[in-house]
């Protein structure tokens, strides 16, 4: 009898702990969830309206400009206010309020870099229109959060805290965010430096040739077809940004409907409009550009004084202190010291530098998206593109009239008295004001019908301005291009196909040049003799479940190595450019004397280093070494993740991926593609679009990675326009 007492009460605590569990999921998880459908009174204009189609994208419309943003502003919000919030404090330096000491480090260099000041500067000088579209987004936003209050996503609940109102400087702020993950030059100007000082100044300029790229600015791919290379005769635009991996997806999937506007794809949470996708009329793509838009200089500056030379004379530099947050601890402060050029960012060992970035210039932002959503042809297409400042990008673009394009965009500095390295006298290395718009590079209608925008370099030898910047090899444009070439009634699904190909020209010519060192040589280790057995008849496709990816991959970073040692003894790991491979197959394809006695030897020798890390990291029997095991991908949620027992259902991972940089299915560690899209201009209908993840950053939305297995295996989903599949409507109506 006592037993079963015991045994009762036990089912009963269970039960009551069960109960509890359900109910705080429900109050804390489920409650939050967006609401759909039914009416929602609003300071609104008039009735707004927002169906969401099967896979949780909304598709508003408004009858005037003004309540659509508010409602877009509202959505975007009841999917993604965390992920906004995050974004918001990343960009200005607030993270460590939140995450304590871990986050303090990146939090003082976007202090250092100023940016929450930058957007406020820029919302005081906003154009009357981008002002009145960034006010009814933060309206839309903010009556989220007052209609809500109670009821925030989880992650709000976890940290314990409020999210503040938004404001026109937090849109600003993403915006420039997004500007700074385009455009980190200074990093590989740094890094050159360090390579120089002790290096071959000779070899080291070699490794960062004019064309060279860090690895930092994250690439993309782009491309148009025009209607005589398709089925449907009509025009076919892709686009696969490649940004660094983040969970959730960076992009938000939005249709805008209003008077004069009508308009669908992608946009960045916490900014207005569409940014990638199609009109009624026009389609346009994105990829970024990689000119150099930041410097650093060599200042003489007196920290004990506060002043910098300028001109042969002494100025006194301006001074700001910034203040941060620090949860479990006191605050940290930050101290700017101001030059003409900008803020002194690095200051070690005696020495100081100055960042001068085109994103801090006086009127550096417009925001020609809502311009570009409502264009109708190439003319009005490029009136807006000529407002954008930054981040300099490529857009490709294409109509329902046939009409194919592509344009440079961003103000481009023109360098004088120096190519984009750390100039020494700052005096004599200036900006002379910035290449006209006119003059940037831009094509329409090509013989060829195809366009390709690849992140390499786009301007031409006898180019009028001089050009510096961070650009991809050629692999990925050259390959999509020859794709295209072979072709003239592509549909979408083949689109899809070539955004998902794995082949690397690098990695299989590498491959051969292995092979062939190894017959001129007969090198007796037993482990090169088998890789080159294996790589003899690979098709130099970097597929996850093979071995030869995986040889010829460590084989590239252990001869990168190798040959950035020649260049710079003692500091070869530094060299991680994106230009390597390029480098490297000119080291190879020429066999220049002064680098290496004996190319095949450096080879071979190289292959054994990276065979002997391959059987540490994956065992002795190379045959069943997997590339995918090598390049792992885990996105794990940054509060979420932490949880117990349900944490590991809050991100994507561990999963193998195949691809590489020199693929155009690109993939590292760092970067991969952030949506897959692809523009059918016979029938938008039939258009394709997949986001990494999912519509909705809350954990027990049915869309918070309802799209990642269709992501993962190269499949588009439905990219509805005219034709929308309708599971939810909810009505914003006027407030009485």
């Amino acid at each position: 009898m006592r037993s079963r007492r015991v045994l009762r009460y036990l089912n009963l605590a269970i039960g009551a702990a069960l109960a509890v569990v359900l109910f705080l999921g429900y109050w804390w998880a489920w409650r939050p969830l967006a609401r759909t459908s039914g009416t929602f009174p609003a300071p609104v204009g008039g009735v707004v309206t927002i169906a969401r189609d099967r896979l949780g994208v909304p598709h508003i419309e408004a009858a005037s400009l003004e309540d659509l943003l508010f409602a877009q502003g509202f959505v975007t919000a009841q999917d993604r206010l965390w992920q906004m919030d995050a974004m918001r404090r990343a960009a200005s330096g607030d993270l460590a309020e939140l995450f304590g000491a871990a986050a303090l480090a990146s939090d003082q260099e976007t202090r250092r870099m100023r940016l929450r000041r930058i957007a406020e500067e820029h919302a005081r000088a906003l154009p009357p229109a981008d002002r009145a579209a960034f006010a009814a987004y933060a309206r839309g936003v903010n009556y989220f959060l007052e209609t809500h209050a109670g009821r925030l996503p989880l992650e709000f609940t976890l940290l314990r805290y409020d999210p503040r109102p938004w404001s026109l400087a937090d849109s600003l702020v993403i915006s420039l965010q997004m500007f700074r993950t385009l455009t980190r030059s200074w990093r590989t100007e740094l890094r050159k430096q360090n390579l120089l000082e002790g290096g071959d100044a000779a070899k080291v300029d070699f490794l960062f040739s004019i064309h060279a790229g860090g690895p930092e600015p994250p690439g993309s791919n782009a491309w148009v077809v025009s209607g005589r290379r398709t089925a449907s005769g009509r025009p076919i635009l892709a686009n696969d940004p490649h940004l660094e991996w983040t969970f959730p997806s960076i992009w938000y999937l939005v249709h805008l409907k209003a008077p004069g506007l009508n308009a669908a794809g992608a946009s960045l949470p916490g900014l207005p409009g569409v940014i990638l996708g199609h009109n009624e009329r026009i389609a346009w793509g994105i990829t970024n550009l990689g000119f150099d838009v930041q410097d650093l200089f060599v200042e003489r500056f007196d920290p004990q004084t506060g002043h910098y030379v300028e001109g042969g004379r002494k100025e006194p530099a301006r001074l700001e202190r910034e203040v941060i947050l620090v949860r479990g601890s006191q605050r940290a402060t930050v101290f700017n010291w101001i030059t003409r050029r900008g803020p002194i960012f690095i200051a070690e060992q005696g020495r100081f530098l100055s960042l001068s970035w085109i994103a801090a210039q006086p009127g550096a932002f417009e925001y020609p998206f809502l311009e570009i959503n409502r264009a109708r042809n190439w003319q009005e297409f490029r009136a807006a593109l000529a407002r954008l400042a930054g981040p300099p990008l490529n857009f490709v673009y294409a109509d329902v009239d046939g009409n194919i394009g592509y344009q440079v965009a961003g103000k481009l500095p023109i360098r004088r008295n120096y190519r984009g390295d750390v100039p020494a006298d700052p005096a004599k290395a200036t900006w002379d004001g910035y290449i006209p718009f006119e003059a940037l590079p831009s094509v329409f209608n090509p013989p060829s019908g195809i366009l390709v925008s690849a992140n390499q370099n786009p301007f031409p030898e006898n180019y009028p301005y001089p050009v510096n910047g961070r650009f991809a090899p050629p692999y990925r444009a050259r390959r999509i291009r020859e794709w295209l070439e072979r072709g003239s009634r592509w549909r979408v699904p083949d689109m899809l196909r070539l955004q998902t190909d794995t082949y690397s020209p690098f990695a299989h010519f590498l491959a051969r040049e292995l092979v062939a060192a190894q017959a001129r040589k007969k090198s007796r280790n037993p482990l090169v003799a088998e890789a080159v057995q294996l790589l003899a008849p690979w098709d130099g496709r970097m597929r996850r479940d093979a071995p030869q990816p995986m040889i010829a991959e460590l084989a590239y970073r252990h001869l990168r190595t190798a040959v950035a040692e020649r260049a710079a003894p003692g500091k070869g790991l530094l060299y991680d450019d994106l230009m390597a491979p390029a480098v490297l197959e000119v080291l190879l394809r020429e066999r220049p004397a002064g680098w290496f006695a004996d190319y095949d030897d450096v080879l071979l020798d190289t292959l054994a280093d990276a065979l002997e890390e391959g059987q540490r990291l994956q065992g002795r029997q190379m045959r069943r070494w997997q590339y995918g095991r090598y390049q792992m991908l885990r996105l794990t949620h940054p509060v979420l993740s932490r949880l117990p027992l349900v944490g590991r259902y809050a991100g994507i991972g561990a999963v193998p991926m195949e691809g590489s940089e020199t693929t155009v299915l690109q993939v590292t560690a760092e970067l991969g593609p952030s949506l897959r899209m692809v523009l059918d201009l016979a029938d938008w209908d039939h258009s394709l679009v997949t986001l990494l993840s999912g519509q909705s950053g809350q954990f027990l939305s049915r869309h918070y990675k309802d799209q990642w297995r269709a992501f993962y295996e190269g499949r588009g989903l439905p990219h509805q326009f005219r034709r929308v599949e309708v599971k939810d409507v909810l009505r914003l109506t006027p407030e009485r």
